[in-house]
């Protein structure tokens, strides 16, 4: 888990979206049907009651070009 992200970094529901200038947001998917989730909420986050661990964390764009 990325300690600057917490735990949207992990979360099934959390998509990255990121700027024309570079900036990069989490996106909180469980706000477009729960009004009670923050939409980008303040991280780290590392407390949620709609936590779900996804099978894969997401990538933020660009990463993929990233060495590893």
């Amino acid at each position: 888990m990325s300690d600057a992200v917490g735990l949207c970094a992990a979360c099934a529901h959390a998509r990255v979206i990121e700027n024309r200038r570079g900036s990069r947001f989490w996106l909180c998917e469980r706000a477009r049907i729960d009004p009670s989730f923050a939409r980008y909420p303040r991280l780290p986050v590392l407390a949620c009651a709609g936590f779900e661990r996804a099978p894969r964390p997401p990538t933020p764009p660009g990463a993929e070009d990233e060495p590893a």
